[in-house]
């Protein structure tokens, strides 16, 4: 694992490397996301907490993912697209990621590790599970798939 949450990087939507560190003194809220889920919606809640909390250092990062249901089947041109027409939404979005198994992206594995799920389990259940990270790259807090963007509100206000 990574000594530094800011080592790490990922591809970006339109195929450019992306270091973390461009995030340093941000709060973070990474996200396993599909366009096809019952949970896609929340890409509504995410862009505005986005818009609510970008002047105020916050981003999401959303991680398209195929993993659960296939529920992620397009291209990225196809998936920014779907995002951009059907819910807004202007945070950064990356490159399909593995989250479990054996091609886990390294910041999934870095997220998993640091912040484990229930009964201590570091495997992802499902789409839109959710990570909050400090300012200083440390991994705060875990949600499940089921916690409306909107109810991580108040955290997010404590990090800022």
């Amino acid at each position: 694992m990574s000594t530094s949450f800011y080592e790490l990087s990922a591809t970006d939507i339109n195929g450019d490397e992306l270091p973390l560190r461009n995030y340093q003194d941000k709060v973070l809220l990474i996200v396993n996301t599909a366009s096809g889920c019952g949970f896609t919606p929340q890409y509504q809640g995410l862009e505005s907490l986005y818009q609510k909390y970008q002047t105020d250092g916050f981003t999401v990062l959303g991680f398209p993912c195929n993993q659960f249901g296939k529920q992620e089947k397009g291209s990225e041109k196809e998936i920014a697209s779907f995002c951009e027409l059907n819910f807004g939404v202007t945070f950064p979005l990356f490159s399909k990621v593995e989250v479990n198994g054996d091609n886990t992206h390294p910041i999934f594995k870095y997220l998993k590790q640091s912040a484990k799920g229930l009964l201590g389990s570091e495997s992802i259940k499902w789409n839109f599970t959710k990570f909050l990270v400090n300012k200083k790259g440390e991994v705060i807090k875990r949600y499940a798939p089921t916690t409306k963007p909107e109810a991580i509100k108040l955290d997010i206000e404590s990090l800022l």
